[in-house]
């Protein structure tokens, strides 16, 4: 049923070990600041259209002439 990388004996390992190196006071604040680092991401991917660099690349002419 659950093939591939993140098995659920998998996950338990890893937060095992990250309980381990970190401690129990320190993983929610590192859990929080994951969670609110993907937020930002998926929150930067929506807002940047997929065009953005054609149109980035026509509105510059000829940058070696000066204004």
């Amino acid at each position: 049923m659950f093939e591939g990388l993140f098995q659920p004996m998998h996950l338990l390992v890893i937060f095992l070990i990250a309980l381990l190196i970190f401690g129990p006071k320190k993983l929610p604040e590192l859990g929080k600041g994951l969670g609110e680092g993907i937020r930002a991401l998926k929150e930067g991917m929506k807002e940047t259209p997929p065009d953005q660099s054609k149109a980035a690349s026509t509105e510059v002419k000829n940058p070696d002439t000066k204004s």
